[in-house]
C-alpha cells in the first residue's frame, strides 16, 4: 500500500514512531517517509540511527501538530498520515490541562483540517483505551480526538480524505511505561504498586506496528479499531520481572482506573467482532451496518457487551512477559506483597511519572 506513496508521522520520534519507521523502510518502501516532531534532539539521535544515506527516502521536518501553518507545509504531496503526537503523560495533562487540550485536541483539528485541505488520502489515529469511559483530562482529551477524526469524514465528503482511529492499551517498552520501571527496580529490592487488584491490557510495539498497517488497509472511514490484546495484573508483572523483589503497595494516583475498558457498553450497539479484532462503527455515516458486515465480515457483538481488562479472555502469561523483557523464563520464586501505609513515601513518588 505505501509503494511510491509519500507517507509521514506526527510524533514521529516517539516510540510508535521508530518503531513504525523502521518497518516502513524495511518492508514498506514508501517514496517519502516524513518524520514530522517538535524535538531536534530526538531527530538527531533518530537520523544517526536511520542514516538518510542508508534510506534516501526518509525526511526529518521540526514541526508541532499545535502550528497549523506548518502541517499545511508540511503534508504537501503526502498520501497517508499517520497521526501519533500527543501529551500522554497522566499526570503532567492534570496539572497542564490545556497544554493537553492544545495538543491533544486543538492539535487533531489541525491534523484533520491540513489533510482534507492538502489532499491526504488516509489518516489514522492512534488512541488508547483510557479514552473510552475516561475519568482523568488526558483520556477526555484522547476522547474527544477520537470524536473529531471519526466525524471528520463528513467534512472531507465522500471521495475526499478518509480519517480512522486506532485504540489499544499500554505499549510494553514505550518510554514511560511501567515494563522499564520495573527492571530498573530489581537491583533495589523493592518494586511499588498501585494496587494488587490492577489490570491493563498489553501489546507489544512490534503489534501495535502490525495493527495499524492493517487498519490503513481496512478503513473504510469513521471506524475505531481496537486489537484483541492480552490482558495482565500490575502485581504479577511485578512478580513476572522482580521475582527477588518486595513489592510495597503505594496507592492508585488521581484519575487512574483499577481496570481500562476499549469497548464500553453503551458502544456495543453499533460494535462488530471481526475475530482477532473489533470495530466501532461510526454513529453517522452514508452505509449501514448490515453493509459493513456483507463488505467486511463479522459478528455484532451482544447488547451490554465490554471490552476491559479485567473480564479479558486473554491474558499474559508470567513466561511471556519475562520473554518480551529479556529474561529467562524460569526465575525464582515470587515473594509476597507488602502493604505500606507510606502513600508518600519516596517510592511512591517515584511513580509518579509512570503512565499505567
Amino acid at each position: 500500500m505505501f509503494a511510491g506513496k509519500s507517507v509521514l508521522i506526527t510524533g514521529g520520534t516517539g516510540s510508535f514512531g521508530q518503531a513504525f519507521a523502521r518497518r516502513a523502510l524495511a518492508e514498506c518502501r514508501p517514496e517519502r517517509l516524513i518524520i514530522l516532531s517538535r524535538d531536534e534532539l530526538k531527530q538527531s539521535e533518530m537520523r544517526r540511527a536511520l542514516p538518510p544515506a542508508d534510506h534516501p527516502n526518509i525526511r526529518f521536518f521540526i514541526g508541532d501538530v499545535r502550528d497549523r501553518e506548518r502541517l499545511y507545509r508540511a503534508f504537501r504531496g503526502v498520501d497517508i498520515v499517520i497521526h501519533a503526537a500527543a501529551l500522554k503523560q497522566v499526570d503532567t495533562a492534570e496539572y497542564n490541562p490545556f497544554e493537553a487540550i492544545r495538543t491533544n485536541i486543538l492539535g487533531s483539528q489541525n491534523v484533520i483540517d491540513a489533510a482534507i485541505d492538502c489532499g491526504v488520502g488516509r489518516v489514522i489515529a492512534l488512541s488508547t483505551d483510557k479514552a473510552a469511559n475516561p475519568i482523568n483530562l488526558y483520556g477526555a482529551t484522547k476522547l474527544a480526538a477520537d470524536k473529531l477524526f471519526t466525524a471528520a469524514n463528513n467534512y472531507a465528503g465522500r471521495d475526499g480524505t478518509c480519517f480512522a482511529v486506532v485504540r489499544y492499551g499500554n505499549v510494553l517498552g514505550s518510554r514511560g511505561s511501567v515494563l522499564p520501571l520495573f527492571l530498573g527496580k530489581r537491583q533495589g529490592g523493592v518494586v511499588p504498586i498501585t494496587d494488587t487488584r490492577m489490570t491493563r491490557f498489553w501489546i507489544t510495539l512490534d503489534a501495535a506496528v502490525d495493527f495499524v498497517l492493517a487498519s490503513l488497509e481496512r478503513m473504510r472511514g469513521g471506524e475505531v479499531f481496537v486489537p484483541k490484546i492480552p490482558s495482565m495484573k500490575i502485581v504479577d508483572m511485578a512478580r513476572a520481572l522482580c521475582p527477588d523483589c518486595d513489592q510495597r503497595v503505594v496507592g492508585c494516583r488521581p484519575g487512574e482506573k483499577l481496570h481500562e475498558v476499549m469497548v464500553p457498553a453503551d458502544e456495543a450497539a453499533h460494535t462488530v467482532d471481526r475475530g482477532d479484532h473489533y470495530v466501532i462503527l461510526p454513529a453517522f455515516h452514508d452505509w449501514e451496518t448490515r453493509e459493513f458486515l456483507d463488505s467486511h465480515g463479522g459478528t455484532p457483538v451482544p447488547d451490554g457487551f465490554v471490552y476491559s481488562s479485567d473480564r479479558n479472555e486473554e491474558w499474559m502469561s508470567a513466561e511471556e512477559i519475562r520473554r518480551i523483557a529479556g529474561l529467562p523464563e524460569d526465575l525464582p520464586e515470587e515473594r509476597a506483597v507488602r502493604n505500606s501505609p507510606e502513600i508518600a513515601s519516596p517510592v511512591a513518588s517515584e511513580t509518579q511519572e509512570v503512565r499505567v
